[in-house]
């Protein structure tokens, strides 16, 4: 009966821990930034870790023909947000101890 009580009270302080852990990373994840550029080097777009663009550089190099310059935008955009995802994810399993909880909407 009593182990049952310190599992509990142990699995509560895990909680509290997990929950100013969440708090901590709600307030950081903004600040944070991730930068990818295209395959070709045109295009580098920057997004925070909140998943907002931030910047977009486009070189003197890049494609005039908006049909590439947009596929290369997608591209760098979408490298940069895979980033941002993936280090949420892993500051998320290094919170909650691989629990398997899934990240927070921003």
């Amino acid at each position: 009966m009593f182990g049952n009580l310190a599992e509990m009270a142990k699995l509560m302080g895990k909680a509290k821990e997990i929950q100013a852990g969440m708090k901590k990373f709600k307030e950081d994840m903004p600040n944070a930034e991730y930068s990818a550029t295209n395959s070709n080097g045109s295009v580098k777009v920057t997004v925070s870790g909140d998943f907002r663009i931030k910047n977009v550089e486009i070189t003197e190099n890049a494609s005039v023909n908006p049909v590439i310059l947009s596929q290369d935008f997608t591209e760098a955009a979408n490298t940069a947000l895979n980033m941002a995802k993936l280090a949420a994810q892993q500051k998320m399993a290094e919170m909650t101890g691989g629990l398997g909880i899934d990240l927070p909407m921003f």
